[in-house]
């Protein structure tokens, strides 16, 4: 199965959407790493409505205009993966959480690193807001679309933080 891509031009550059028949696969970085996000092969695929609504409701996100995503999401990863991403969809707009936290919200307490490596597989950034994630100290951690994109996604949702 192929899947549909197209590209979104954002504050933080230049996007890949990637989408399914069934909902929004992936948002990939420009520099994104090949081996973060493995996919089948993607076809440009002009009005698919999903990869459409995903660009209309980034438009808004970062135009202020929106602080949820209300989108189909194919999830792609291990069980353990899909309870991180799903616990990061739980985390509010404007707020965060260390990945400690995170790993209670899953029911395991002891697992913040594994958290931490999901947390990087995240195919769905922004969406799915691995961004609201950092570390116990309250400082900024890594991030597929860098630090100061990531910076630059709190700093949107009304949160300053240092790294």
């Amino acid at each position: 199965m192929t899947l549909a891509a197209s590209r979104f031009a954002s504050p933080v550059g230049a996007l890949t959407l990637v989408a399914s028949d069934t909902g929004l696969v992936a948002i990939l970085w420009e520099d994104d790493d090949p081996l973060r996000v493995r996919l089948e092969p993607l076809n440009d695929v002009p009005g698919h409505p999903i990869l459409e609504q995903a660009a209309t409701q980034l438009t808004d996100y970062f135009a202020r205009r929106r602080q949820s995503f209300d989108l189909p999401l194919d999830f792609r990863g291990t069980d353990f993966q899909k309870g991180v991403w799903a616990a990061l969809l739980a985390i509010p707009f404007g707020k965060t959480r260390s990945y400690a936290q995170v790993a209670q919200a899953i029911g395991r307490p002891g697992a913040s690193r594994a958290v931490g490596a999901a947390n990087g597989r995240n195919p769905i950034s922004i969406v799915v807001p691995c961004h609201r994630v950092i570390g116990a100290n309250g400082a900024l951690t890594g991030f597929a679309g860098g630090l100061e994109a990531k910076a630059y996604l709190l700093r949107l949702e009304g949160r300053e933080l240092a790294f």
